[in-house]
């Protein structure tokens, strides 16, 4: 059983759908006070309501994650009004499908700039905080595409989640004199708004190619994040979790059909 999170300081940017929904759902529960962050208000006052009428203390903060002071202060604000920080859950981002032909290099800009821009921002402001907390949990949402897997038309996606990782090892050693850890979930098919939006056939087509036939809930990456963030992860820093009910494993088509 991990060291209560009851109490703790949270951010989950990218908070009010998908994973990062998840994220914030699995910290509320165990009683941690959880700020929201992402762009649309309107999503966010739903998912706080929803997470506080399930007895959370979830607040919510607008915020355009690809820009410093709109960062900065969306995490000083959270900071004030949770008694400081212990957990910055970096999650947000975004996958838009477009082959690279077809590509606009604004488009490209675009994702980097909300999938690893963000995650540059959101440690660089919750440095102080963590400094003056004496300690701090950092972690990623990262994903098996682009450090482990392709898709044509996530060339942009893929790039900004191997960047991520890279970001990650000196990002470690860095905040090793805050006391701070930091590390990466990398999901794999989690069943979010997103991928409906990709259509049945490829949510059917991914679940069969998936050992446990499934996929993923966005609370089984939540839960991934608890474990960084818990005092039991409190030696484990600048590493990565593969969360895909084991996605990767197989070398070909023929070897799913042997199971």
């Amino acid at each position: 059983m991990l060291t209560s999170l009851k109490g703790k300081s949270v951010i989950v940017t990218g908070g009010s759908k998908g994973i990062g929904r998840g994220i914030a759902q699995v910290f509320a529960r165990v009683g941690a006070k959880v700020t929201l962050a992402s762009r649309g208000e309107e999503a966010l006052k739903i998912a706080c309501d929803e997470m506080n009428a399930a007895g959370g203390d979830v607040r919510y903060e607008t915020c355009d994650v690809s820009d410093w002071a709109s960062v900065r202060a969306m995490v000083d604000n959270a900071a004030t009004a949770q008694g400081g920080l212990d957990v910055m859950c970096a999650n947000a981002g975004y996958y838009p499908q477009t082959k690279i032909v077809d590509m606009d290099p604004e488009e490209w800009d675009d994702v980097m700039a909300n999938n690893l821009r963000s995650s540059f921002l959101c440690v660089k402001a919750a440095i102080p905080h963590f400094e003056k907390g004496g300690k701090g949990r950092v972690v990623l949402t990262s994903s098996i595409t682009g450090p482990v897997t392709g898709f044509p038309g996530w060339s942009h996606y893929g790039a900004s989640k191997s960047g991520q990782l890279g970001f990650l090892k000196t990002a470690a050693m860095e905040l090793s004199r805050y006391n701070t850890t930091i590390n990466a979930v990398m999901p794999g098919n989690i069943y979010t708004e997103g991928l409906q939006g990709l259509g049945q056939e490829y949510l059917d087509t991914m679940a069969a190619s998936i050992p446990l036939k499934r996929l993923g809930d966005i609370e089984d990456i939540g839960n991934a994040a608890l474990f960084f963030a818990s005092d039991e992860a409190g030696y484990i820093t600048g590493q990565q979790i593969v969360v895909d009910g084991g996605q990767i494993l197989p070398e070909s088509l023929e070897a799913m059909d042997e199971i």
